[in-house]
Order: C-alpha cells, then sequence, then structure tokens
C-alpha cells in the first residue's frame, strides 16, 4: 500500500479500536498493516512483548544454535565508513547509521529461530525474513507517547564493561544527539517531552557473547483525539532516528551512497495496536533469506570521533541470535 493508504488505514482503524499488525520498510516505499483477525500464521508470527499470535510451547530442538559469519573485508568496510567520516567532518551531518549486510551458515531454518530466540520483538515473515529486535521504536498508551533510543553496545565480559561503555566520550556523542533527534521528533507529536531516564544499561544474552547496550527513555502527552491519529503520529517520526541519524534528510541520503543498495525492511519499525494500546520495535537484528542463501544486517551510529576498528567490531559483535 502507499504512504497515504497506510496512514488512512491505521487512522481509521485507531478511532474504532480495530487490532492490527503493521511492519513498515526503512524509507517507507512499501508499509504494510493487516488486521490481526486477518493474520494467518503459517505464514506470519510475531511476538512483540509477549503478545503473540505463535503457540506456546517449549521448544524441543535440543541442537545448538551454531552461526557461522562471512564478513565483509575490513578494507570494503573501511571504504564505506571512510565516505561517511567525510560528510561527518565537512558538517553534512552530526550522526550517520552505517550498516552492512553479512552473508552467514546457521544450522537453523528462520521459523525454527523465532522460536528459539528472545526479544522484545521478534517477527518472522513469509519465510523471507526473521527479526528478534532489543530495540523499542515507540509506545502509545493513556494519552502519552514513550520512545526509548538504543545507543552504545559493549562486550558484557570485559573488565569494567559498563564504566568503560559509559565513560567512552564517542558513545555519549553518539546517544546524545540521537536523544535530542528523538525528543525532536515526539516534540512534532506530544506536548511536554522530556527525557525521564539518561543511558540505563541492558544485558542482552547472545549465542556468541553477551552485550551491554545503552538506552533512554523520552516521553511526551499526546492530544485528546490521538487513536484517530496513529498513522499520521507513527509516518511523522519514521524512519526511526537511531538507525538513520541527524538532520535525518540528508542523513538518508548520504546512506544511500554509502550502503548502496535498498534496506528494505531492515531498519524499519514492526508494531501491533489492540484497540487500547500501541507497541512497536525498530527492525533490527535481522536475518533475510536470498536465493537460499542468509544473511544477517547489522551496523551502528557514526560520529566525527568514531574509530573505523570498533565501528567494524561493532558491527560484527551485532551479528547474533539472542537466546535469553
Amino acid at each position: 500500500m502507499t504512504k497515504a493508504e497506510f496512514v488512512e488505514k491505521l487512522n481509521t482503524w485507531g478511532k474504532s479500536k480495530i487490532p492490527f499488525l503493521f511492519l513498515v520498510d526503512f524509507e517507507i516505499k512499501n508499509p504494510l498493516a493487516v488486521s490481526l483477525n486477518e493474520l494467518d500464521p503459517q505464514t506470519i508470527l510475531f511476538d512483540i512483548n509477549g503478545f503473540t499470535n505463535a503457540f506456546q510451547s517449549k521448544s524441543t530442538l535440543k541442537e545448538k544454535i551454531v552461526l557461522f559469519k562471512f564478513a565483509d573485508h575490513f578494507k570494503t568496510y573501511k571504504q564505506k565508513f571512510d565516505f561517511i567520516k567525510t560528510k561527518l567532518i565537512r558538517g553534512d551531518s552530526f550522526l550517520i547509521n552505517l550498516t552492512s549486510k553479512t552473508e552467514i551458515k546457521i544450522n537453523k531454518t528462520l521459523e525454527e529461530l523465532f522460536t528459539l530466540s528472545r526479544a522484545k520483538y521478534k517477527l518472522w515473515w513469509q519465510d523471507q525474513f526473521l527479526v528478534f529486535s532489543p530495540e523499542i521504536f515507540v509506545q502509545i498508551h493513556d494519552q502519552k507517547i514513550f520512545s526509548y533510543p538504543m545507543k552504545g553496545t559493549i562486550n558484557a565480559s570485559l573488565p569494567n564493561a559498563r564504566e568503560i561503555l559509559l565513560n567512552d566520550v564517542k558513545e555519549l556523542a553518539e546517544h546524545t544527539t540521537i536523544v535530542d533527534l528523538i525528543r525532536n521528533d515526539l516534540s512534532l507529536v506530544a506536548t511536554n517531552v522530556q527525557v525521564t531516564k539518561f543511558r540505563y544499561v541492558e544485558e542482552v544474552k547472545t549465542t556468541l557473547k553477551n552485550l551491554l547496550q545503552v538506552s533512554s527513555e523520552i516521553e511526551g502527552k499526546l492530544p485528546d483525539d490521538y487513536l484517530s491519529n496513529l498513522g499520521t503520529i507513527l509516518i511523522s517520526l519514521l524512519p526511526a532516528g537511531s538507525v538513520s541519524g541527524a538532520p535525518k534528510a540528508k542523513t538518508i541520503d548520504i546512506i544511500r551512497q554509502a550502503e548502496g543498495e535498498d534496506r528494505g525492511f531492515y531498519t524499519g519499525v514492526i508494531g501491533y495496536f489492540d484497540g487500547q494500546k500501541l507497541d512497536s520495535g525498530v527492525v533490527i537484528r535481522y536475518i533475510e533469506k536470498q536465493e537460499n542463501k542468509f544473511y544477517y544486517r547489522s551496523g551502528g551510529g557514526v560520529t566525527a570521533q568514531s574509530l573505523v576498528e570498533k565501528e567494524y567490531q561493532e558491527m560484527l559483535d551485532k551479528i547474533y541470535v539472542p537466546v535469553g
């Protein structure tokens, strides 16, 4: 459907309190929305903070998840990094999210991984791709909107990992930039926007290593008729600032040039509305299937202070399956 059709449908369903699932691609070219009573679990499975259409049972799959990465040569990544670094130094952008597509081999199907993985936002879509994202986009309930931008990752096993992460000047600058961007975004649709928590740390368990990730909480008050404008609100906030950058329009153009391919649904947004509240997540931690091969998309924010070796390692560290 078109962007206009997507907005109209969500506004109508929100006003009528009709539950729905939605999926929006990064550049909002192919947004999708389906009423929950029309969903076929044979083609679409979702689990959004425990709200799911998947059969709940303990998996009988005993074999350990094994994942092999075939990452781009460092030189290839560095060419992309150097390109956007020149744009940052020149002042065309303050923060750019650079991502890569890495071929992987894994001993499970996408549907099996949906069952085995643990994440706030999971989506298996027609055996084409799988999302197991830890990052909230926005939550809407009781006439309030909340966002939780996530920026900053480190290997949890490193000595003093939490202190290193929180004291890293580059990570602080990146996180502060995103918080300011999201606060400005929410101000487009809400009043009394404020940061209620700044830089709190959470741990993510994966098949390869545990990671620490940093988030903040921002909230604002929506107008009385917000349910009649759910589509308008969502489109006004897209694409997500944490996976694009600032300023958005110019940064997205730089991303197109640097990455050289369409992200599709990767770094878009998934979510649902249950008739009263809306919950949504950023489409990261993403495996896609193409011609019987599997690719994992990952990346991170780059600022003028970024070091290419650290950004390359962060991109690799984010290739994982969360298991607990």
